[in-house]
């Protein structure tokens, strides 16, 4: 105790002290990961408290974004990236780190992020919004999609893009055609659920809601049992992707088929 306190509070220095013997639990968390988010993300947090088990704990870092989102900014992102891993906690264990940004991955390239990633944090695993909504595909035998997004044309388009060079047919595409995160994130969830409803049709074996901006988690459930197919979201699918990655297969009810499924076995 300082002497200034001991001057304030004669009492305090005088009190009796206990020292309580602490049993440590390291295994308080039965799935843990990292999550990487843009400074403008503002709906990742949200729709995983809504979705992941008190028994999930993810570690947050945050890389600084030009708002609008283009093709060009995306493909900014990559500077930024490794100082974002590398804030992550280095005194826990993180077997998988989540990049929540899924035209992000596209517009930098998936071997690049790769490359960052392990620069940043050797021999961990990663993903991200587009590499698990691929995953998830292959998971559910899913090869033909309706896309939801919110993005300009030249995002949609690129997304698509990465989708079709990898096996899955994109015939439908319906986009909000908004600029900026905040603005992404207004969408009401009914508003994206009309959306995904009017988007259907009968030769698509699923709906895919791109963006971690669109707050999806509230309408999953309702839209799927309308449509009768699954409804895969960008938050859904990382958060499905990064838990099988770290070993935790447990099924989550409430948010769509894929949160039920274990990963395969590809996962």
């Amino acid at each position: 105790m300082s002497a200034d306190v001991a001057a304030a509070d004669p009492l305090a220095a005088r009190a009796e002290r206990r020292v309580i013997p602490a049993v440590p639990d390291w295994g308080w968390a039965e799935a843990r990961f990292g999550l990487v988010l843009l400074s403008t993300d503002l709906a990742t947090e949200p729709a995983f408290r809504a979705m992941a088990p008190e028994a999930v704990v993810w570690m947050t870092s945050r890389l600084a974004n030009q708002e609008t989102c283009t093709n060009a900014n995306l493909a900014g992102l990559a500077g930024a990236l490794p100082a974002a891993v590398r804030l992550l906690p280095g005194n826990v264990e993180l077997p998988v780190i989540a990049f929540s940004c899924t035209s992000g991955v596209v517009a930098m390239g998936e071997q690049a992020v790769s490359g960052l990633m392990r620069s940043a944090r050797p021999g961990v695993a990663w993903t991200a919004p587009i590499l698990a909504a691929r995953a998830a595909f292959a998971r559910l035998k899913v090869r033909r999609i309706g896309l939801l997004t919110p993005y300009i044309e030249e995002v949609d388009r690129a997304v698509a893009a990465w989708l079709a060079a990898r096996g899955v047919a994109v015939p439908m595409l319906a986009s909000f055609d908004l600029l900026t995160d905040p603005e992404m994130t207004a969408v009401p969830p009914e508003a994206i659920a009309r959306a995904a409803l009017d988007l259907d049709r009968p030769d698509l074996d699923a709906i895919f809601i791109s963006c971690t901006s669109l707050r999806t988690w509230p309408m999953i459930q309702a839209v799927e049992d309308r449509l009768g197919k699954p409804v895969v979201t960008s938050h859904q699918a990382l958060l499905w992707h990064a838990l099988r990655l770290a070993g935790w297969q447990k099924p989550i009810a409430g948010f769509g088929r894929l949160l039920t499924l274990d990963g395969g076995a590809d996962v």
